[in-house]
């Protein structure tokens, strides 16, 4: 019940469309209902008139049938157009704030999420929460709208008519859901969680299909992706025998009314209560007030897939971020050198740390570049300085300030990152570039593409800045998609340029021109580079050597030559 409390507050800021749908589908209801019982009272009328030999003012009886004949079609489009917008901005909404909520958990607290996890979370889970409204809001509160309206109109004529036709209504639009709501609280939440499985190991399967082909585990990765297909299936199969139950259930009360409304009317119209026209009017109009509950018992068996969709939301956006943000807001530096004192750091408290007492100064225009294996700390470094993680001890201050001073957004302005994994999002070059600077100018664009050395390539696409890239950009090679990183630093004209393994998995001649390009971006900049890759470390001003996030060895590249330590052991492998 606390989930469908907290759904229901997220989607109160939409209350004025949402209400605005629920009088359209009353009015609907309400014209559908009159139109079947004025019908049934006209045709009998005729009828009687006929066979007695006498006139009657059919006029008005057909205008009133028209006007609910109109109502009905126009209600109903209405009705569409108005709920469907409230959902559409509805989903939007709870797009954007599951996602405020998600980029501040990033990637610390998404480390144990899957991608199409999470995919399937912000879309799929996301798109299910449309049941709350559509399916759910809308037809509980047009039935109990609905059930008053009708038990008003009957009880004019008689009470005992009111009474059997709610007392089926309630069995249908109470019971009936509540049965079916506690049938199918499982199978809804199954269903849930094998659609969320089932896309989670598409998309994986997908985005991994070279390593899975090369390990040959494909055969392995499709025999799972059958596997939640059927358990799909199955939770799905569940649902449809439920809807099947309900709308049996639906059926037979309707007619148990009708001729219950039949069995209570006939006396009546004996004794002259009741026109005899009114009978076949109050009989339809039984049969036609069913529509009032007719969507309760779907409503309630959606009610557990909707709640288990929240459910995974809420999972979500309830995490604390690893590394808050202060109350206070962000200091100003008045420059932008970097210090890290006594640093330590461990992902699980328990661990060996992945980085041990680390020293290390970057003042204003240095370039210091952080050597060592695989598992030797390297991207931890650049975690702690973005501040996706805080060190368990020590000190890391930005401009003399300590980066829990910093919000991260205000943070991660000072710093433009390279990394070996450039992400490109599916849509133009122009666009993909402007993700660092909305506001770039055509001659800003320029210049950047000029230094990343992707000018050449981009004169020779006929659509130029607008080649569209492709899914994750992948029209465009290893070494291109890392100048367009190097473009996108240079756009963002951040002080402090990081380099994380900048030309990892490049051909010889692709890193030289990449170092190259790298060259121009590094110019008036602090730059802290983390590599493998001992290429290129002679233009720094210090190199640091980590083993096992410990600080092994410091100096230039000439000084740890000279030293014969570590450093010059790789040194002389990589020439070797």
């Amino acid at each position: 019940m606390s989930d469908l409390l907290r759904l229901t507050r997220l989607v109160t800021p939409y209350w004025k469309p949402m209400a605005l749908g629920v009088l359209l589908s009353f009015v609907t209801l309400i014209s559908n209902v009159g139109l079947m019982a004025v019908s049934g009272w006209f045709i009998a009328a005729m009828a009687l008139a006929g066979l007695a030999g006498v006139g009657m003012n059919y006029f008005t009886p057909a205008a009133l049938i028209r006007t609910f004949a109109i109502v009905r079609t126009a209600g109903r489009y209405g009705e569409r157009l108005v709920t469907h917008e409230a959902t559409f901005r509805l989903l939007s909404g709870l797009r954007v704030w599951f996602y405020t909520h998600l980029e501040p958990l990033a990637p610390a607290r998404l480390e144990q999420y899957r991608s199409g996890d999470l995919l399937s979370r912000i879309r799929a889970d996301i798109d299910t929460l449309d049941n709350l409204y559509l399916r759910i809001l809308v037809p509980v509160a047009v039935a109990l709208l609905g059930a008053a309206a009708v038990g008003l109109f009957l009880y004019r004529y008689h009470p005992s008519l009111a009474v059997v036709n709610l007392v089926f209504l309630l069995i249908v639009g109470v019971v009936v859901p509540f049965v079916l709501q506690r049938l199918g609280r499982r199978p809804g939440r199954a269903l849930v969680e094998a659609n969320a499985a089932l896309q989670a190991s598409a998309v994986d399967g997908l985005q991994g299909m070279s390593e899975l082909l090369v390990y040959g585990a494909a055969e392995r990765q499709a025999e799972q992706i059958r596997s939640l297909s059927v358990d799909l299936t199955d939770a799905q199969q569940h649902m449809s025998r439920l809807s099947g139950l309900s709308q049996a259930s639906l059926g037979l009360s309707a007619n148990l009314t009708a001729w219950g409304m039949a069995l209570l009317a006939i006396p009546l119209v004996g004794s002259g209560v009741l026109e005899r026209p009114e009978l076949a009017m109050l009989v339809l109009f039984a049969l036609a007030s069913f529509e009032v509950v007719m969507p309760l018992p779907q409503a309630f068996q959606m009610l557990g897939q909707t709640l288990g969709a929240a459910r995974r939301i809420f999972e979500i956006v309830d995490a604390q971020p690893q590394a808050p943000d202060p109350v206070q807001p962000s200091p100003r530096p008045s420059h932008h050198g970097i210090t890290l004192r006594g640093v330590r750091f461990c992902y699980v408290e328990t661990a060996v740390p992945a980085l041990d007492d680390i020293d290390l100064d970057l003042p204003p225009g240095r370039r210091i570049a952080v050597v060592g294996a695989t598992g030797s700390g390297k991207s931890t470094l650049f975690n702690l300085l973005l501040r996706f993680w805080d060190p368990q001890a020590g000190s890391i201050t930005l401009g003399g300030y300590d980066l829990r001073c910093f919000h991260g957004d205000d943070l991660r302005r000072h710093f433009a990152v390279v990394s070996q994994r450039t992400h490109l999002f599916t849509t133009t070059l122009r666009e993909n570039l402007r993700v660092a600077n909305p506001q770039a100018s055509e001659e800003q664009l320029a210049v950047a593409l000029d230094i990343a050395q992707l000018s050449e390539f981009v004169a020779s696409q006929p659509e130029g800045l607008d080649t569209w890239v492709g899914e994750a950009g992948l029209r465009l090679s290893g070494g291109q998609a890392r100048r367009v990183a190097i473009a996108r630093a240079l756009l963002k004209d951040a002080p402090v340029l990081l380099l994380d393994e900048p030309t990892e998995g490049l051909d010889a001649a692709t890193e030289r021109q990449l170092m190259q390009a790298l060259d121009g971006l590094m110019k008036g900049r602090s730059v802290l580079l983390i590599t493998h890759r001992l290429v290129g470390l002679e233009a720094m001003d210090e190199i640091l050597l980590l083993d096992r996030g410990r600080l092994v060895e410091r100096g230039t590249h000439a000084a740890l030559l000279a030293a014969g330590g570590t450093y010059a052991a790789m040194h002389a492998r990589l020439r070797s």
